[in-house]
Parts: structure tokens; sequence; C-alpha cells
């Protein structure tokens, strides 16, 4: 498959930062049809080396960084699992909040008999942290900017879900009247933090929500 809207918005000899689309896998699924995915594209149009660092859901677009050697793949690794990148996503929520911003602090699990969702569970889940502000209120749903602190599987949809304000076209997680309100998942990586592992610059790459 061409790159074609898979748009790169900065790359070097130890790094690539694109813009993943919408409805693009990050890494190969286990089905055969299911092996079409931006790391593929990236490996097979122009860059072989291409290693991937984090992820982000099928549905989900926005910034991902992707290393393009052993020793900046090892190092980026490290920096998100030491919670020294910085990240922030635009979404779109049903309702308005009473507030304009807060936090949620719910551990999270992944549910087997619902797959492929997760649930908040206080007995058996993974502590998930979540910062959120309003950016725009706009009648039935509000824009928002999300700030995970942990980096749990579907961590900002089921946080959002917890206080009563699902994402908009969320096919896992949104009732009828927010599932309807959008044609895609209105979730966003539109900022990424973390420092160069060559230069030891810290960089900060910004792409804004195409909803």
């Amino acid at each position: 498959m061409p790159l074609s809207n898979i748009h790169i918005l900065h790359q070097d000899d130890a790094v690539l930062v694109v813009n993943k689309p919408t409805l693009l896998l990050s890494v190969p699924g286990r089905a055969d049809d299911n092996k079409d995915c931006l790391i593929t594209r990236l490996q097979e149009n122009g860059y072989p080396e291409a290693r991937i660092v984090h992820r982000l859901d099928w549905e989900t677009s926005g910034i991902i960084l992707l290393a393009r050697d052993a020793d900046t793949h090892r190092e980026l690794s490290r920096q998100f699992h030491d919670r020294e990148t910085e990240k922030a996503y635009t979404a779109l929520a049903w309702g308005q909040p009473e507030l304009d911003s807060g936090s949620i602090d719910l551990p999270l699990r992944y549910d087997p008999p619902t797959k492929p969702r997760h649930v908040v569970d206080h007995e058996f889940g993974k502590h998930a942290l979540t910062f959120w502000k309003v950016l725009e209120r706009c009648g039935d749903w509000c824009r928002v900017e999300l700030t995970p602190i942990t980096g749990r599987s579907h961590q900002l949809r089921v946080h959002m879900l917890s206080i009563g304000h699902p994402l908009l076209g969320d096919g896992l997680y949104a009732h009828e009247q927010a599932l309807a309100a959008w044609p895609r998942l209105c979730l966003h990586a539109s900022m990424l933090s973390f420092t160069h592992p060559q230069s030891g610059e810290r960089l900060r790459f910004e792409c804004s929500a195409p909803f």
C-alpha cells in the first residue's frame, strides 16, 4: 500500500514523526486481512529500517513516533516507559461537563467477555490517570484536550465514558446518540514531546485534529 495519506511531520537519521490516519492499524493484526498497517507501509516505501515505538488504536489518528535504528528504538522506548514523554489528544465528547477541567484516576483492565473493550475495575485494574480540559462547548458536545499520564489501552475512551461523556463516533463505548453524532472516532493525538536520543534536544510536535 502507498504512503499517500500518511503525512511525515519530521524525519532525520534517527527518528520519524508521522501523522497516522484513522482506520489504519499501527502494526499488523493477527488475521490475514489485517496486515495493512502504518509500519508496513513505511517499511515498504522508503523506510525499511523503521521500528514502532508506541501505538495508536486503529480508529485514532495523529502523531506517532518511530525509530530508525536499534539504539534509538531502545532509548525512545525507555522514555515512554519512564513517562518522560509528553502527550496530548484532542477529542469530541458527548455532553457538557460541569467543570472546565479535571482528572480521572480510575484503574482499567481488559474485559474478555466484551472484547476488545476495557472496563474500570477497582480490584484487578491497573492504575490509569488522565487529565482533561474543555476547549470549546458546542450544543450537545464539547471539544476537549486529554492528557494521559499512564498509557493503558483504550484509557481515554473508557475514562471519558466513566464520567458520562463518551467520545463521538466511538463504536465500542458511545451510546447511540454519541455514536451517530460523527462518522469517525473523534480522538486525535495532537501533541508529542520527547528528547532526541542523539542530540539530547527536547522536541515538540503538534498536529491539529481533522474534526
